[in-house]
């Protein structure tokens, strides 16, 4: 697959580019979380600068604090594509001050654990504000990103409510159970309190966002990037209608692990991991998306895991998969998409 996002499928949108000649525009479908997400497509734009790329993102790490609706996945992949990201830490602004949390820490407001930017409060007041106006979490995001322009179209998994609980133990009482907010347990708790469960409040209700199935269904690439398989792509996929229409696209679908050498890249991703039963390891999370993936992608130092992912049906190659800055990240994104052609040219 040409790495200037070229697609010889003829599916694409056409565009023209000189009096009768039209080149096929290679539309990128990917199904992302937050940090790791958000940079493996800064470099997925990079590698197919042509290619038109939808982003369906994980909505259920959203939380309400001090009255506002925090959509964190949302906005670093907003804020990492448009240019506003604060790039030590990966997530929120540039260039951020914190007049408004010291002030709330010293009315002792609640949730001081989790510390909101100035200017990353804008943010969440006009898209709690027009949610209160009664549009959908979907057209508040695309409202979003005409500021911050991020050069793919991001749509949420869906318009309605869906939250990650982590279910632990309730004090010193082994069987006394208690669920807190995702964002409670990774940030605060830092994902060291052993989770007994991760519930999906809301998901099998819930609807997918207008655009998302289409996404999916006329995409000449699915893409999972390199994000937590459990909290991030987990709840997209959980989404009823999703899961069944990444498995039915005629699309090549290909992932890039997370783990490496037996470690998340970044984050507590094991701790996710432990808590549903599956081995902290290339190919145990390969075999979390068996069922859907026709590649997969390893790093060099888990080449040995090529063998069993390729067991279970999935083309699997091993290339370096650190993102250590733009290059790198680019030659993974084109690793990704060459394995796709691959697949789909078998």
């Amino acid at each position: 697959m040409s790495s200037s996002g070229v697609s010889g499928t003829g599916r694409g949108r056409g565009t023209v580019v000189a009096p009768g000649t039209v080149v096929a525009v290679l539309r990128i479908t990917a199904l992302a979380g937050g940090i790791g997400g958000s940079r493996f497509l800064r470099g997925l734009l990079r590698a197919a600068p042509d290619a038109e790329v939808t982003v369906i993102g994980n909505t259920a790490d959203d939380i309400t604090l001090h009255g506002l609706h925090v959509s964190p996945d949302l906005d670093t992949v907003m804020y990492t594509l448009g240019g506003g990201i604060e790039e030590s830490q990966g997530w929120g602004r540039a260039g951020e001050t914190f007049a408004v949390a010291e002030e709330l820490g010293a009315y002792g407001a609640e949730a001081q654990w989790f510390t909101l930017g100035d200017r990353d409060l804008a943010t969440h007041l006009v898209r709690t504000q027009m949610l209160a106006a009664g549009y959908p979490l979907s057209a508040v995001t695309e409202a979003l990103c005409d500021r911050w322009q991020p050069g793919v179209r991001l749509i949420p998994m869906t318009d309605d409510r869906v939250e990650t609980h982590v279910v632990v133990a309730a004090g010193d009482d082994d069987g006394a159970e208690r669920a807190i907010h995702f964002q409670e347990w990774w940030v605060r708790l830092h994902a060291e309190v052993p989770a007994r469960r991760i519930v999906l409040v809301g998901a099998d209700q819930a609807k997918p966002a207008p655009g998302v199935l289409d996404a999916i269904a006329t995409a000449d690439v699915v893409l999972l990037p390199p994000s937590n398989p459990v909290v991030s792509i987990g709840p997209i996929l959980a989404v009823p209608g999703i899961r069944d229409a990444v498995r039915a696209t005629k699309a090549p679908k290909v992932g890039l692990s997370p783990i490496i050498g037996g470690s998340p890249v970044r984050g507590m991703a094991d701790a996710a991991l432990k808590a549903i039963g599956v081995p902290t390891t290339a190919a145990g999370v390969a075999e979390l998306f068996a069922d859907l993936l026709d590649g997969w992608l390893v790093d060099t130092v888990d080449a040995e895991a090529t063998a069993t992912v390729e067991a279970a049906g999935v083309r699997c190659v091993a290339v370096p998969l650190w993102m250590t800055g733009p290059d790198t990240t680019a030659a993974m994104a084109r690793a990704a998409l060459d394995l796709a052609e691959e697949v789909r040219a078998r």
